[in-house]
């Protein structure tokens, strides 16, 4: 049975400690609603805040935005040029964190005030991409370079873990240990962040996972780009427990992976314009397909309710599934 200290741990991260927390809507009924966003420069990597507000990033307008659904209006705000800003998540202290996979940095942004703090971790070719943070508020980053860093906000300290095989997706299980997929090693490695110990995972050969995600179980779920399916991995035992082919096929190209509070494991198949969302319990997936061709959903996010909150970097529009 996972203690209470586990299961404030699960809900901090899976929120980015002052994001909104996932819900899960009692019924999908795959509605799908898009608004062109005004400056479609790369748009990326959707989160949500505590008013149900919609941030992500313009990797090619060096911007972070916001989208307000209840007006459907959007506002900028300028960061560091040539950041290329990349996953967007809250920090404890309300301010937006990002990767600037331009400049090697992990950025902090105040809304309040649009100043930007910069936290160097390596140069321009580290390329800085997806971020977590623990539940004692420090920014976990994976680095394409082959390394994973750890800042700590508060005194600007950042411990390096040299990792190869280009890391890419991160997530925290229920006991705090970071799990992180690298792509061109088709592994899935753990890190204890006490020890600093690792564990690999191999995943197949050619899987090329991508993206990770905590379920409400405890289990994690990881989507394999190259093989076109969707993992279930028990961190407790450090072991696959089961795969499941991607509704698409085998050339979908499984992407981002998220799991709602009803435990329904939602998946982007980015080269087929779909998400398809799977209830582990029957085995048994829905597919929606999504308005355009060449959507190109990289990353997304739940809101409150549950609804569904996508980014089509190559359309240019967000949009929200119900």
């Amino acid at each position: 049975m996972r203690t209470l200290a586990a299961l404030l741990l699960c809900a901090a991260v899976s929120t980015g400690v002052m994001g909104q927390r996932a819900g899960a809507l009692r019924a999908i009924e795959g509605k799908v609603s898009q608004w062109a966003i005004p400056t479609p420069q790369m748009p990326r990597d959707p989160a949500v805040d505590a008013e149900g507000r919609i941030h992500f990033a313009l990797a090619g307008a060096d911007r972070i935005v916001r989208f307000d659904p209840a007006s459907a209006r959007f506002r900028e705000w300028a960061v560091t040029p040539g950041s290329r800003p990349h996953a967007v998540t809250f920090g404890p202290n309300g301010h937006v964190f990002y990767a600037g996979n331009g400049d090697g940095t992990i950025g902090e942004l105040d809304l309040a005030t649009g100043v930007v703090r910069r936290h160097s971790v390596g140069g321009p070719s580290s390329l800085p991409y997806s971020l977590a943070i623990d539940a004692r508020g420090r920014i976990w980053g994976a680095l394409r370079e082959g390394r994973v860093v750890r800042l700590d906000p508060a005194t600007g300290a950042v411990d390096s873990y040299p990792m190869g095989g280009n890391p890419y997706g991160l997530a925290f299980d229920a006991n705090g240990v970071l799990w992180v997929t690298r792509i061109d090693a088709d592994t899935v490695t753990s890190i204890d962040p006490q020890t600093g110990r690792t564990r690999d995972l191999f995943l197949g050969t050619g899987s090329k996972p991508r993206r990770i995600a905590l379920a409400p179980d405890g289990h994690l779920w990881i989507s394999l780009y190259g093989a076109g399916k969707l993992a279930e991995v028990d961190p407790a035992a450090h072991a696959l427990v089961r795969q499941f082919a991607a509704p698409a096929g085998p050339n979908s190209g499984p992407y981002t992976v998220l799991v709602d509070a009803a435990g329904r494991v939602w998946l982007a198949e980015y080269q087929a314009d779909s998400i398809a969302i799977l209830d582990p319990a029957k085995a048994r997936f829905q597919s929606i397909s999504l308005p355009e061709k060449g959507t190109g959903v990289r990353s997304a996010a739940f809101d409150a309710q549950g609804r569904y909150w996508y980014i089509g970097t190559a359309s240019g529009k967000i949009g929200v599934i119900e």
